[in-house]
């Protein structure tokens, strides 16, 4: 279910298609979609973590309720939604993976905040992975993260402009400031 005033209110939009199709997770991974919208990639998580939890969160009241439906829907029993901005919902979890389609509208600053504390929502060896297109600013964020994310960066996938990145927290290590 979509609806419109919220993120791609006709249906799948090609960068959240192209995450939803790189993102490699386990069958009991701890995920977290933040930035849910309306839910497809909580529910495509879910889906793929029969043994993991799955939380889904937004700041968009509207599409924290249609992602909460589209989990009923999808009968999707071990996930569940939150509201609030960025990590605020999950203010002391951490996760295996943590998958998005940030909200670039928001500015260039409020994107590194999220690069930036993602590494503190991480398990050592746990994985970032979100999408962008090169109009969005995302060779800016890989040449961020190369330089700056404690661990590996690699690209795990591109089509139609867009790029899914992934950044894995090496143990041990914190994100330099920048």
């Amino acid at each position: 279910m979509v609806d419109a005033g919220v993120f791609s209110s006709q249906g799948l939009d090609p960068g959240t298609s192209l995450l939803i199709e790189n993102l490699r997770l386990h069958d009991s991974d701890r995920v977290l979609d933040l930035g849910c919208g309306w839910g497809p990639v909580g529910v495509a998580a879910a889906r793929s973590t029969p043994r993991g939890h799955v939380v889904l969160t937004e700041v968009n009241r509207r599409a924290a309720r249609l992602a909460r439906q589209n989990l009923e829907r999808n009968n999707v029993p071990n996930a569940e939604v939150r509201v609030g901005p960025f990590f605020e919902p999950v203010a002391h979890e951490v996760f295996d993976v943590i998958a998005t389609n940030p909200p670039y509208r928001l500015g260039r600053e409020s994107i590194l905040r999220l690069l930036r504390d993602a590494p503190d929502h991480l398990v050592p060896g746990g994985r970032l992975v979100f999408v962008g297109k090169g109009s969005q600013g995302i060779r800016f964020y890989q040449g961020w993260l190369e330089e700056h994310w404690p661990g590996p960066v690699e690209v795990l996938g591109r089509g139609s402009g867009y790029r899914v990145l992934e950044a894995q927290r090496a143990p041990g290590r914190s994100v330099a400031p920048a």
